[in-house]
């Protein structure tokens, strides 16, 4: 559950690529579309290690009852309204029907439609959400106007060209440095949510990115997952600490949290591995779309 919580700000639609799009200039749709098939990947990770895991101690994941066919297919149906949204929002944006501002609206629109309809949904429930929402807005907003003022204060003292200088002054591959950034953001995502980290650190380091040759929506998607590491990896990991506050009640220790987390680590250091070597699994989707519906 901690790691498969870590999955939302990867998969579409993501505020982690919009907060990235919007400071680093970047497509929006295009890292909508850079997230897709490594967030398929990690989920499939995600699985085989749940899997392996249950086949080498079975206690961990009894047998339940089989499903019928028909029950199976109708429990995929009952869920059309959230595919069909999903559908619109990602559709609109790669066909290039919608921008991601209005695919945005549409699918909170749509989202809102199908909580109407949905069991329990009450008022209470509806301000609660409007509350919420307004809450993370003006925090952003906030931290956005914070950030405007360190980037114009940054780009006045030259600190990304000095920075960007002494990593490419250090006698090592780009790799090496590509390694020290993801660790930096490995600690931090330990501690921080992903969107102010985001905002305080890509002013400087993007810049470096950059001019070491690395693709900017590749490696979008390579610091939202080492950002999605960072909040299930000890010894904090945001995640573990929400997942042992819902089971303190069945008395799951936080070390015991802690090491199922592990095999979930070691997925996603895999799928990062993966995405380094072979860069084109993150950037096969967004490159078609400059030939289908350039978005820039």
């Amino acid at each position: 559950m901690a790691a498969g919580g870590t999955l939302g700000i990867l998969i579409p639609p993501s505020i982690g690529f919009v907060v990235y799009g919007i400071i680093t200039e970047q497509s929006i749709g295009k890292m909508f579309m850079a997230g897709i098939i490594p967030g398929l990947v990690l989920v499939t990770g995600f699985a085989l290690a749940v899997y392996v895991q249950c086949l080498a101690n079975p206690k961990l994941g009894p047998k339940s009852e089989r499903f019928t066919l028909p029950e199976i297919i109708w429990s995929i149906v009952m869920i059309w309204p959230v595919m069909l949204l999903f559908a619109a929002v990602i559709g609109g944006i790669y066909s290039g029907i919608l921008t991601p501002s209005e695919a945005g609206g549409i699918g909170a629109s749509g989202a809102l439609l199908i909580a109407l309809f949905a069991p329990g949904f009450n008022r209470h429930k509806l301000f609660d959400a409007l509350l919420e929402a307004t809450t993370t807005s003006a925090m952003i907003f906030t931290i956005l106007i914070g950030v405007g003022l360190l980037g114009y204060f940054v780009t006045l003292t030259d600190i990304p060209v000095s920075f960007a200088n002494f990593l490419k002054g250090l006698d090592v591959s780009r790799y090496v440095i590509y390694v020290l950034i993801l660790l930096l953001y490995l600690v931090l995502g330990m501690v921080m949510n992903i969107i102010p980290m985001m905002m305080l650190t890509l002013p400087v380091l993007f810049p470096t990115v950059v001019g070491l040759g690395f693709d900017p929506i590749w490696f979008g998607v390579i610091m939202v997952i080492m950002m999605e590491m960072g909040q299930i990896t000890p010894p904090i990991g945001i995640n573990v600490f929400v997942i042992h506050g819902v089971a303190k009640k069945y008395d799951v220790s936080m070390a015991t949290i802690y090491r199922g987390i592990i095999p979930f680590v070691i997925v996603e250091i895999l799928v990062i591995t993966l995405l380094t070597i072979f860069s084109d699994i993150a950037l096969w989707l967004p490159n078609s779309m400059d030939v289908l519906a350039p978005l820039d």
